[in-house]
């Protein structure tokens, strides 16, 4: 006798399924039968999912609004020059900018040796590279490595303006 192939399976969700479970080796479908029965059926579960996208997407957009007034207020506050690039790259350059200099700020000055003049210097350097692209390219970069990414910018990651106030 062979071991059956359809499984009728009662969801947590109230549902009952009629689950086709031949794809699966004979002696993991009573297994896997009562796992699904711990979950929503197929319907309910993309309902669920579907519906969370939505918050989830109004979340991401309210975390990115405010991480973009934060990076924009610290870029006024220390005077950092408007960035140069595709329209679609200055807002996630902004906010890749002032993640990696804070953390670099937070990591070398408050925790590490350096003192006020020696970030002081590493800030002018900051002033000159306005390349949004060079900033996102840096996003996911050590804050400690900053220093020496900052001496291998090119040019073309410097903007033409007067870096210097």
């Amino acid at each position: 006798m062979a071991v059956r192939t359809a499984w009728n399976v009662a969801h947590t969700c109230g549902h009952e399924v009629t689950h086709d479970l031949s794809n699966r080796p004979a002696d993991k479908r009573a297994g896997f039968a009562r796992w699904l029965a711990a979950k929503d059926c197929t319907d309910c579960w993309k309902a669920a999912r579907d519906g969370d996208s939505a918050s989830k997407e109004e979340w991401l957009a309210a975390k990115r609004a405010e991480e973009q007034q934060a990076a924009k207020d610290w870029a006024q506050q220390f005077e950092m020059p408007p960035l140069e690039g595709p329209e679609r790259a200055l807002d996630w350059g902004e906010r890749s900018r002032h993640q990696l200099v804070t953390a670099a700020y937070t990591a070398l000055t408050v925790q590490g040796s350096w003192d006020e003049a020696d970030w002081a210097e590493l800030e002018e350097k900051i002033r000159t590279v306005t390349r949004a692209g060079w900033w996102i390219d840096q996003r996911d970069a050590e804050d400690t490595d900053l220093p020496e990414l900052l001496d291998a910018a090119t040019d073309d990651d410097r903007g033409t303006e007067n870096p210097f106030r």
